[in-house]
């Protein structure tokens, strides 16, 4: 078994859900080198998520953020409010959707279904670049 870990960073968004695969396949060009693997994605934040989701119409990307306001508001009466109206339902989004994604590699490449992208949630409205860390297991063509 081999193995390679990254660590990058994706400039700032602007608050919503972005398709990022290929960011993320330029930001690990090591992939390549591997017949067969996972690759496993982890952001090392707390208040932005990742998930795989629609690659294709955009509209898609606007009822996810359009959901998940739904389902965590910012007019909760929230405790922790020091940082601004944002912050907290951010930290319950992240939570919800998750910090981590595994995804196969077939011949260098993500295993992504044909409608399947990678995205960035960006659940603050003001935040900077966020760090990812890319861990391949597998072995190596």
């Amino acid at each position: 078994m081999d193995f390679a870990q990254t660590q990058f960073r994706l400039p700032p968004f602007r608050r919503g859900f972005h398709l990022v695969t290929q960011e993320i396949e330029k930001a690990v060009p090591e992939m390549a080198d591997f017949d067969i693997g996972i690759f496993q994605l982890f952001i090392l934040h707390t208040s932005a998520s990742l998930t795989l989701n629609e690659n294709c119409d955009p509209d898609v990307r606007q009822d996810m953020e359009t959901a998940i306001n739904h389902v965590v508001p910012e007019s909760l009466p929230y405790v922790h409010t020091c940082e601004g109206p944002d912050d907290m339902p951010a930290h319950v989004k992240s939570s919800l959707m998750g910090a981590s994604l595994s995804i196969p590699i077939t011949d260098g490449r993500l295993k992504l279904g044909t409608w399947q992208g990678i995205y960035l949630c960006e659940h603050r409205n003001r935040a900077s670049g966020r760090q990812l860390v890319a861990t391949i297991m597998g072995q190596k063509k």
